[in-house]
């Protein structure tokens, strides 16, 4: 029986949010609706469909006019839409030079976004002599641990270096930093050196370094990220010019102009 329930329930789930999908289809359209005018559209009763608009008017994904009580699409899909559309340029504009990058150092070069409060790849380039095969792309990582976790922290403001912060540095590996005195120094010389390193703190046997990404208007927008087995990332002084130059070289296609002087 808690089987059956527990089909029914995604069942009737699912169907609330093809509704809910199908309602934004008709205000896509354009011009105000009302609750009963979606209502006949969907072949659901008024209730209903006006259950499903105070959920997305809550959401700010339609919006309601309270003199008439009609509905259009609301402001927060076009900040999605806009994500989406950054993301996406970003990564066009990432791509070649994660794909150079790679191939100067024989390693994986990644491109990463901070997406809340974790580090997510969204670009990699991987060498074709190098020996590792992962799949960085899409996954989430926590910001203490990665070298472009410690660009973002370094880099940005202080109420957000202060809120990533405030979560418990969780002991990922042996070597993962967790007292937060000893991050902050650390991320002080990142600021001076203008790279971030990880000596498996992610993973075991697994070094990292990253460079930061500046957006039109200084802030920091991305990280470029070199990672290779540990060995081989050792003594390579180049490594470092190649990423900082790499970073460079995005945040100029970017529009990032250094202030002379």
């Amino acid at each position: 029986m808690s089987n059956e329930r527990e089909v029914t329930a995604e069942a009737v789930a699912v169907r609330s949010v093809e509704r809910a999908v199908t309602i934004l289809d008709l205000l896509a359209q354009g011009g105000w609706r009302t609750g009963a005018d979606l209502a006949r559209e969907l072949n659901v009763h008024r209730s209903t469909a006006l259950r499903l608009l105070g959920t997305l008017e809550r959401h700010a994904l339609v919006e309601r006019d309270q003199r008439t009580a009609r509905y259009r699409l609301g402001h927060r899909l076009s900040q999605l839409a806009s994500v989406v559309t950054g993301e996406f340029d970003l990564r066009f504009l990432a791509r070649p030079v994660c794909e150079q990058l790679a191939t100067a150092t024989g390693e994986t070069a990644t491109f990463e976004l901070l997406v809340g409060d974790d580090i997510v790849p969204i670009e990699q380039a991987t060498a074709s002599t190098s020996v590792m095969s992962v799949n960085w792309l899409g996954r989430r990582y926590p910001v203490h641990c990665t070298a472009s976790g410690k660009v973002f922290l370094a880099f940005n403001s202080e109420p957000v270096r202060a809120r990533l912060l405030s979560r418990t540095l969780e002991q990922v590996t042996p070597r993962t930093i967790t007292d937060r005195a000893t991050l902050e120094a650390q991320l002080a010389q990142v600021r001076q050196s203008g790279l971030a390193h990880t000596h498996g703190e992610l993973e075991l046997g697994l070094d990292a370094m990253a460079a930061p990404v500046f957006g039109p208007e200084g802030d920091v927008v991305a990280a470029v990220d070199v990672s290779g087995p540990s060995h081989r990332l050792a003594g390579r002084p180049e490594l470092e010019r190649l990423t900082r130059e790499a970073a460079a070289d995005l945040s100029r296609r970017i529009g990032f102009r250094r202030a002379a002087g």
